[in-house]
C-alpha cells in the first residue's frame, strides 16, 4: 500500500471487522472509536508533523501507520481505549528503548504514540523457537527495573482473579481452580519488590531492529514479578506444541529456557503460568461467545506445569 499523507489512509477491512459492535472497555465503543479514527489520524499527523505513509498495519486493538517525520521513519499507533494499554506509552519512557522500541512521543488524551520504526515483517515468530525463547528470557533481564507507582499491581488485580476462579466454570475441571486458587494464595505472599513488567511479551511482540537484534513492543505493563510474564510464551506458537512428541516436556522447555535466560526461579516460573492459564480458561468461558480451541490451550498448558 503507497500513500502520501496519513489523512489518506483508509482504515484496514480487518480492523473494522474486529472493532465493529464491541463493547465500551474505557467509555468508547468499537464503532464510536472506529468513527472517529480518520479525526484523530488528521489532528496526529498535523501535531508531529507527519507524511509520506509507506506502510499500514493494525492488530485487534490498533493501528499502526509506518510514516515519517522530517525524513526519518517512524510508526504512528492509535489504540482502542482498553484498560490493559493505558499505562503503554509510561513503560516505554520508563525503558527509554533500552530492550523496547523507543517512544518518540505520545498524546495520552488521544491514545496515540509516535514511535521508532521497527521491522514489522520480521518477529520472533519466524526464529528458531528455543532461541526465541532466549531471546525473550534475555529481554525480561533488559526490561526488568522498579514498578512506578501508577501501574496496575498484580496483587490488587488477583481478588477479582480468586473470585473467578472460586465461581469456577464448568468447562474448566473444578481440580484445577481449587488449585490454582490456593497457589496465588501462596504467590502473592511471597512477593517482591514489584517490578515493571511487560505482561504479554511473547514472539509476535518483539520485533526486528536496526539499532538492536530485537525489540519489544506492545506492553500492557503491570507491576509485578517477571515469573509472571512467562506464560504468553506457552500459549503462541501453538503449532508447534501440537506437532510435538511429547506436549508437557515441550512446554515446560520453553518455560526452562525463558527462566534460565532471565535468571528466574523455574517452579515459580510454573506456579504462575499455571495460575494465569487457568483464570484465563475461566475468563474466556465467561464470554457470550468463547473460544473453545483456546479455552483447551489454556488447559492443556495447566496440566504441563504441575507436577
Amino acid at each position: 500500500m503507497t500513500v502520501t499523507r496519513v489523512t489518506d489512509v483508509t482504515i484496514p477491512q480487518g480492523l473494522v471487522e474486529v472493532m465493529r459492535g464491541r463493547p465500551a472497555a474505557s467509555g468508547v465503543d468499537g464503532d464510536t472509536w472506529l468513527a472517529a479514527l480518520p479525526e484523530l489520524l488528521t489532528d496526529c499527523a498535523s501535531r508531529w508533523r507527519l507524511d509520506s505513509v509507506d506502510r499500514v498495519w493494525h492488530g485487534v486493538t490498533a493501528l499502526v501507520i509506518g510514516c515519517h517525520q522530517a525524513g526519518r521513519p517512524v510508526a504512528l499507533k492509535i489504540t482502542w481505549p482498553h484498560p490493559e494499554a493505558r499505562h503503554e506509552h509510561l513503560a516505554l519512557r520508563h525503558w527509554a528503548g533500552r530492550g523496547a522500541v523507543e517512544l518518540v512521543a505520545a498524546d495520552p488524551s488521544r491514545w496515540a504514540m509516535l514511535l521508532e520504526r521497527l521491522d514489522g515483517d520480521r518477529t520472533l515468530g519466524s526464529a528458531p523457537l528455543l532461541d526465541a525463547c532466549e531471546v525473550i528470557g534475555n529481554l525480561h533481564r533488559l526490561l526488568d527495573r522498579p514498578a512506578p507507582p501508577q501501574l496496575d499491581r498484580v496483587s490488587d488485580l488477583a481478588p477479582a482473579w480468586i473470585d473467578r476462579l472460586r465461581r469456577g466454570s464448568a468447562q474448566v475441571p473444578r481440580r484445577l481452580t481449587d488449585q490454582a486458587t490456593s497457589m496465588l494464595d501462596g504467590l502473592l505472599e511471597d512477593a517482591h519488590e514489584p517490578r515493571l513488567v511487560h505482561q504479554d511479551l511473547h514472539f509476535d511482540n518483539v520485533l526486528a531492529a536496526d539499532r538492536a537484534p530485537w525489540l519489544a513492543i506492545d506492553p500492557k505493563p503491570v507491576a509485578g514479578q517477571w515469573a509472571y510474564a512467562v506464560a504468553p510464551v506457552l500459549w503462541n506458537r501453538w503449532g508447534e506444541v501440537a506437532a510435538a512428541y511429547n506436549v508437557r516436556s515441550h512446554l515446560r522447555l520453553r518455560a526452562g529456557v525463558v527462566a534460565e535466560a532471565a535468571g528466574l526461579d523455574e517452579d515459580r516460573v510454573h506456579a504462575w503460568s499455571f495460575v494465569r492459564v487457568v483464570c484465563n480458561a475461566v475468563a474466556e468461558t465467561d464470554e457470550s461467545a468463547p473460544d473453545r480451541e483456546m479455552v483447551s490451550r489454556y488447559i492443556t498448558i495447566a496440566k504441563a506445569m504441575t507436577d
